[in-house]
């Protein structure tokens, strides 16, 4: 037990020199400059340098929507924070309180800036508002001409400067409502002058039927005076589906 004491005492005698001489915390290097052997602080925070701070700017990406010292009344919804309730008669006129978002500059009546305000608008959902004040994703997929006629749910978003109640994107039960670029008027032309070689078929990109007709001299004449028919009331329309410009 002597023994071990003593070598107890001999070693924190020996840590003891070593850090009065700095043995433990630095060393000196082959120049003979002192170096540090403990850990080695990055001189630089998060990508800046020393004594030159860095001018981190973030811009939001509602700004380029608010216009700056304008009515705060005027501002569009993305700009503004609003307490929306449907505790409102639908049709009438309602006020809300409204907060403008970080950044965005507006005024009242009198020049004054101002953060909160009210604004006053028709009681009504986003998916209530008239087909003018909102817009619809098309498609190209589907059948214009067709009875009954066909349609397609499509995502729709009311339009920037419309206030609504609810989410500003809905869906819309939309007819299908596009154009290949085929006129009426030429399908008709073609279908009276030339309807006998399947011209009008042809234009109009059905091309089984335009054989039939080339090969049958229009079915005698008949299945032409029928495209006549067909053609000018609307009822053959382009092989793709789409409308009549």
């Amino acid at each position: 037990m002597a023994v071990w004491k003593v070598l107890d005492r001999f070693l924190l005698l020996w840590q003891l020199v070593g850090l009065l001489r700095g043995d433990s915390l630095s060393t000196k290097g082959p120049n003979g400059i002192l170096q540090t052997n403990g850990p080695v602080l990055p001189s630089s925070t998060l990508g800046t340098t020393p004594g030159h701070p860095v001018d981190v700017t973030t811009v939001l990406p509602y700004l380029s929507k608010c216009p700056s010292a304008g009515l705060c009344s005027k501002l569009p919804p993305d700009c503004m924070n609003c307490m929306l309730h449907s505790n409102c008669v639908y049709g009438k006129d309602a006020s809300f309180n409204c907060t403008v978002k970080p950044d965005v500059q507006c005024t009242d009546e009198n020049k004054m800036e101002q953060k909160t305000f009210q604004i006053t608008m028709i009681c009504r959902f986003c998916w209530q508002v008239p087909p003018t004040e909102y817009q619809c994703k098309e498609t190209t997929k589907c059948k214009t001409v067709q009875c009954p006629r066909e349609y397609f749910i499509s995502n729709c978003t009311a339009l920037e400067h419309v206030h609504c109640l609810g989410n500003r994107t809905f869906q819309k039960k939309m007819y299908c409502n596009w154009t290949g670029g085929y006129k009426w008027s030429t399908a008709l032309a073609l279908s009276i002058t030339l309807g006998g070689f399947g011209a009008d078929r042809f234009y109009l990109g059905q091309w089984k039927e335009g054989l039939g007709k080339l090969f049958s001299f229009g079915g005698l004449g008949i299945w032409t005076l029928i495209d006549v028919l067909l053609i000018g009331i609307g009822y053959v329309g382009p092989a793709d589906g789409s409308l009549y410009i």
